[in-house]
């Protein structure tokens, strides 16, 4: 019996999980298929679960991670905690919502930062993503700000300019393919060696903000490493 998996968002032309999926069905021998369901509004979601009865799971990408709670039978402590889900598990016809985005930003932020005595660290967004970041960072006990275009935290960090042994983090789509000229007004003029940017972006492999951050002697890191060990989470979660 073939098992199906998907991916629900929109646009879906940045997706990383087809492919990823698809790969390792190949590899591991797997009779399963995923599939892309570009949705522009989150009540589709009704229509594909009945659609497709032998669909397992599916994972969530912008910019549904926080729009779907009203549409999940049960939530995971972490993702209720968290404030946003990026997979469900479907058993017997109910929807149980997940958060492994949190697990991926652990893994990579360990990478990233290592021995690192991390003061402070800057989160760039307020949506699904900047939430699990937020969740590892509150546990690891490193402070940190939220900067959004809603209020005047980006003028604020222009004015004084990042310190030594902060962290810094994109967790909005701004830099993302097909968009990659495209950065974040920050003052990548005052960091240094000490400083390390973190891109939740993976495509393109260095964002133009990892690419100024990096001209003046900082510490780049991608996100790549986040997506491929959220999708290894989930797809234990879905082979549970």
């Amino acid at each position: 019996m073939i098992r199906y998996y998907g991916l629900i968002g929109h646009p879906l032309g940045h997706s990383f999980s087809k492919a990823y999926f698809e790969e390792k069905f190949k590899n591991e021998h797997l009779d399963c298929r995923f599939l892309n369901f570009d949705i522009e509004k989150i009540e589709k979601i009704k229509e594909i679960t009945a659609q497709y009865p032998d669909l397992q799971g599916f994972t969530i990408t912008y910019p549904y991670k926080e729009k779907i709670f009203p549409y999940i039978d049960e939530i995971d402590e972490n993702a209720k905690e968290i404030g946003a889900m990026n997979m469900v598990k479907i058993t017997d016809g109910k929807l149980k919502g997940f958060n492994t985005d949190h697990i991926g930003f652990q893994g990579l932020l360990e990478s990233a930062i290592k021995d690192k005595k991390i003061k402070k660290a800057y989160i760039c967004g307020s949506g699904g993503a900047s939430k699990a970041v937020r969740f590892v960072l509150k546990n690891k006990n490193i402070g940190f700000e939220i900067l959004t275009r809603k209020n005047d935290s980006y003028q604020e960090l222009n004015s004084r300019g990042f310190q030594d042994n902060e962290l810094i983090i994109n967790a909005t789509p701004v830099g993302m393919h097909p968009k990659c000229d495209e950065m974040l007004d920050l003052p990548y003029a005052t960091a240094n060696e000490s400083n390390v940017f973190i891109d939740l972006i993976y495509n393109p492999e260095e964002t133009m903000f990892m690419k100024e951050a990096k001209k003046h002697g900082a510490i780049t890191f991608n996100g790549l490493k986040m997506l491929q060990l959220q999708a290894e989470a989930a797809w234990r979660i879905w082979n549970l």
